[in-house]
Order: structure tokens, then sequence, then C-alpha cells
């Protein structure tokens, strides 16, 4: 890829927590596009999900830690502040004010792909930004589905070459909740971060 002008990527995500697929996935893109920068946004309120977030200072600040090695890495904390539903067109809009003269790369995992026609304002995001699918481990969800980036609107899609991880926030979450190991799915900070915030302990 020729470098015309100031590449930038977007990662939005929960981040409850985040884990070592998370930094891969990060690394490989600012190799795979030639980032100057990639922005890493925690969600707020994230409308889409059916369960409560951890708080966002925590994700917010396990964000930081994870991704504290790559020095491209940019923590954006705007989603987190932002009051009521957070829409990435939102966060898009803000950030191109502020880099008039930057490329934009949003990056999202295939699942997320596949649902991409039904992001708010989904026309205006691929107006601004080049889509980067990350393509994850073979999933039963989301075989044998068409992909949506097929679509005449989304011919330019970039494919991610990035060898997915098997790991989830859903899986260690529940495995930290149950006393077992999860050393080799999360940073040893972001790890040591939950364990002192007591962070997807059962309560009583």
């Amino acid at each position: 890829m020729t470098k015309a002008q100031h590449q930038v990527g977007l990662l939005g995500g929960s981040f409850d927590p985040p884990h070592l697929a998370h930094v891969v996935l990060a690394q490989r893109a600012i190799e795979q596009l030639q980032l100057d920068c990639l922005i890493v946004l925690p969600t707020g309120d994230a409308w889409h999900k059916s369960r409560t977030l951890s708080d966002g200072p925590h994700r917010l600040k396990m964000a930081q830690l994870a991704f504290a090695g790559l020095e491209q890495c940019k923590i954006d904390d705007r989603e987190i502040r932002r009051a009521g539903p957070s829409y990435t067109i939102d966060s898009l809009l803000e950030i191109q004010k502020d880099q008039t003269s930057s490329d934009f790369f949003l990056i999202i995992g295939e699942d997320q792909a596949l649902q991409f026609s039904t992001w708010h304002r989904w026309r205006d995001i691929l107006s601004i930004a080049h889509l980067v699918v990350a393509q994850r481990l073979h999933d039963p969800s989301i075989s044998h589905k068409p992909t949506q980036w097929q679509k005449s609107e989304m011919e330019s899609v970039i494919t991610l070459d990035f060898e997915p991880m098997a790991m989830s926030a859903t899986q260690i979450r529940h495995r930290i909740e149950n006393n077992q190991d999860v050393s080799t799915w999360v940073p040893a900070n972001v790890l040591q971060y939950i364990h002192q915030q007591k962070l997807y302990t059962k309560t009583i």
C-alpha cells in the first residue's frame, strides 16, 4: 500500500476486558495498513449490547494497559465521556474535524461486518473511512451467510491478514468468575488490574 497521507486507524470495542487477540489485531493492522496512528475507542453506552458493561473508567484503564506496548496506539475516551447512545459515525466525524488531511481505516471483525448495514448511518461511515475486516476463527454463528460487504456500496472493503485467536472476552469473564486461569489470554498488567479491582468476580 502506498502512503499518500497520514494513515489513521480506528478500532472500537467494549474491551471488557481487552485480551491478547485485541493486541495482536492492533499490531497487525498497524503493520499491514502502514498506520501512523491507531485510535482505540472503548465504547460508551453500547446500545447494541444485551448485557451491562463494566464501568467505563475500568474499561478505559484496561485498554490503556493492554495497548501500552504499541507506540502508534492512542486510547481515546470520547465514547466513554459521551452521554447517551454511542455511535461510530459520531466519533468518526469528530476525529475527522481534528485530522482533515488524514486517510481513515475503520477496523471491525467479521461478525460485525455481517451486521454492518444495520449500523447507524453506515453509508456515511463508508464515505469517510475504508472498511477493514478482520476474519475470525470459523464460527458456526456466522458461517454460510452471505457477506454484507459483497454489496455494491462495500466493494472496496479491505481484508486484514490476521490469524484469528480462539478467545473472547465472554469466555475470559466466565473463567475469571469461576476462578480459572486466563494468564495466556490476557496481558499481565491487565490481569493484575482485574484482580486488584475484583472485576468479573461473583458478588454475594
